[in-house]
């Protein structure tokens, strides 16, 4: 299906990209190398897709967990006018 992909892109003038293109398979799906072209596809566990990390196991707790970790870092960034620490002289625009 993938060659049948990658063909259908080449017609058209568009190649993929056999370094960062990667497969996922189940637990259903026993272990054999995925290849196309001779070149050696890598397998991974988990990715980020439209802002959401997928996984086999439909597991929430590292979506959870990244989401967590993006929300701390945007309130970080805001956090000395959110509490009040920075006064109008403090802010260049303001002064």
């Amino acid at each position: 299906m993938l060659a049948d992909f990658d063909k259908a892109c080449g017609k058209i003038g568009l190649r993929l990209n056999l370094i960062k293109t990667m497969f996922m398979r189940n637990g259903l799906v026993s272990y054999a190398p995925f290849t196309l072209n001779g070149t050696n596809i890598s397998e991974c566990s988990s990715y980020v897709y439209l802002g959401r990390e997928i996984n086999m196991m439909d597991d929430l707790a590292p979506e959870l967990s990244r989401k967590k970790r993006a929300a701390w870092r945007a309130f970080k960034s805001v956090e000395d006018e959110v509490k009040g620490k920075r006064t109008p002289d403090s802010i260049p625009a303001l002064s």
